[in-house]
């Protein structure tokens, strides 16, 4: 109920946690990834009596509010960050830090939307496969949060301490399993470690807008080889 609450704005019955408790939540990120991934799915099959834009319209809208924004927001400020930076990463961590949203954040949410609505419609039909997207992305912080120093005392650090080592490795086998039957999700991994490299380079570490972040970005990533490959 932590991580569902936190991670989507569904209603969710009231719980009385502790900061411990709602750090252990992002053990259950990617089951909260499987139902956005229905909702997701639900509004497309909708959409999809109509025509397919209007199904792939459907569906992103429903990703949008499902979620609150919640990952887009990071992607913003990681933009921003990036964008202002130039090179000097204590700018680029105080970007992010602000919480308002520059040029740089909002023509990246543009593309991040458009790019997602166009990757949709590539993709056919609304499939199972578009169900289990959002749940193999939400691995990726799991594995962030073990693999990457905390850069600063938010988010990261606090999820960083609830990570054990099981819950990676458990995940990714579950992850593999399912790449038996959707080839898409053998992708996950390689783009979960490949950003876990990139931020080590450019962040030294992890926070809260780069989990975001990368979600958004494995998403993408996963939706681009779900169109190449098509129906096969």
């Amino acid at each position: 109920m932590l991580a569902l609450g936190f991670l989507t704005r569904l209603p969710v019955p009231a719980v009385t946690a502790s900061t411990a408790d709602f750090a252990a939540a992002i053990r259950c990120y990617p089951l909260v990834g499987l139902v956005i991934g229905l909702c997701v799915a639900v509004a497309g099959w909708a959409g999809a009596l109509i025509d397919p834009w209007t199904s792939a319209l459907a569906g992103l809208a429903m990703w949008v509010a499902v979620t609150g924004a919640l990952h887009l927001d990071g992607l913003a400020d990681l933009a921003d960050g990036l964008g202002a930076a130039h090179g000097d990463r204590t700018r680029l961590l105080a970007v992010m830090a602000d919480p308002h949203v520059g040029s740089f954040g909002v023509v990246t949410l543009g593309l991040q939307l458009l790019a997602k609505l166009v990757l949709l419609h590539a993709c056919g039909p609304i499939g199972w496969a578009i169900v289990l997207i959002p749940a193999a992305a939400r691995i990726g912080p799991l594995g962030w949060a073990r693999w990457l120093p905390p850069v600063t005392q938010g988010l990261g650090a606090t999820v960083a301490r609830a990570v054990r080592r099981r819950d990676p490795i458990g995940w990714g086998l579950l992850l593999a399993g399912g790449g038996v039957v959707f080839p898409v999700l053998l992708a996950a991994p390689i783009l979960i470690l490949v950003y876990a490299l990139w931020l080590r380079r450019k962040l030294g570490g992890i926070n809260g807008d780069a989990h975001g972040a990368g979600i958004e970005l494995v998403e993408i990533g996963l939706l681009v080889v779900l169109a190449v490959l098509g129906p096969r």
